[in-house]
């Protein structure tokens, strides 16, 4: 079954620390508990994503600079 990272907030959702830097986690990459794999701003301020446990083959549901709901799920791994 697969495992869902949601977002915690409203707001626009960014793949990349910077728009000249690559993305946090690639599709189809591994991602161990807590590290990031994307930030959600809301604001003018920035919010970490984070993993909450490992997992493998990471699927975006979400493109690079989309708005998201909270709660919207942002990335599912096995």
């Amino acid at each position: 079954m697969a495992k869902e990272i949601r977002s915690p907030l409203p707001g626009t959702f960014y793949r990349r620390p910077a728009p000249d830097q690559p993305p946090f986690v690639e599709d189809g990459g591994s991602v161990a508990a807590g590290q990031v794999i994307g930030l959600v701003e809301v604001m003018k301020t920035f919010h970490e994503v984070k993993a909450e446990e490992a997992g493998s083959n990471l699927r975006f549901r979400v493109e690079n600079e989309e708005p998201v709901m909270a709660g919207a799920v942002l990335a599912e791994m096995d």
